[in-house]
């Protein structure tokens, strides 16, 4: 199958069975682009993952638009977009044009509330790859709990504070720790220090 032809009918399928968003997504589209297509490795879905979400835009879409540009350039970057995209676009203009009333019938709410368990379960196991394949330093996991005691005293208080806050000062307090370490020389291409 033509690459861009693959990238375009692999984010389709991620964007027409997925629920939940793009945290949800997150999974799916690791187990498609890194173990089964391998067009990516775990590393670099880590890093596109970080990326995705500091960046604007919906999180699995940032995801689809890096892997199909790292795969095919810009076209393939449009396809996978067009791929994730597509099948969410048609279900809503379809569900919006024949159903006012979508989530009054009876049916369809049950189905979505099964639906949120399963979306739940899907952002939990996102979160548990990523935990399993951080490295294990001392600082990203002290980060890490640090923003989530953050992020928990603020849900259970509901201070008014969002979580962009949290991120900058993460990224803040990080980027001082590393001038203040000295902010090694980043390494030339050949790899030997500039």
């Amino acid at each position: 199958m033509p690459l861009l032809l693959d990238l375009m009918l692999t984010f389709m399928k991620i964007g027409a069975f997925t629920f939940g968003g793009g945290y949800a997504m997150i999974s799916i589209i690791e187990n498609n682009c890194v173990e089964q297509k391998r067009w990516i490795t775990h590393d670099e879905m880590m890093t596109i993952t970080v990326i995705a979400e500091s960046t604007p835009g919906p999180i699995a879409i940032n995801c689809a638009t890096f892997v199909g540009y790292r795969q095919a350039g810009f076209i393939g970057a449009v396809m996978a977009t067009l791929g994730i995209v597509t099948p969410s676009f048609l279900i809503i203009y379809i569900i919006s044009m024949f159903l006012q009333n979508f989530l009054a019938i009876p049916l369809v709410a049950h189905a979505f509330a099964g639906i949120r368990v399963g979306v739940g379960l899907l952002i939990l196991n996102a979160a548990d790859n990523m935990l399993r394949k951080m490295q294990k330093k001392r600082r990203p996991l002290a980060f890490m709990l640090c923003a989530f005691v953050a992020m928990t005293l603020v849900n259970i208080f509901s201070l008014p504070v969002s979580s962009i806050h949290i991120l900058l000062v993460a990224a803040a307090v990080s980027l001082a720790l590393f001038i203040a370490a000295g902010a090694p020389e980043m390494p030339a291409k050949g790899g030997a220090a500039k």
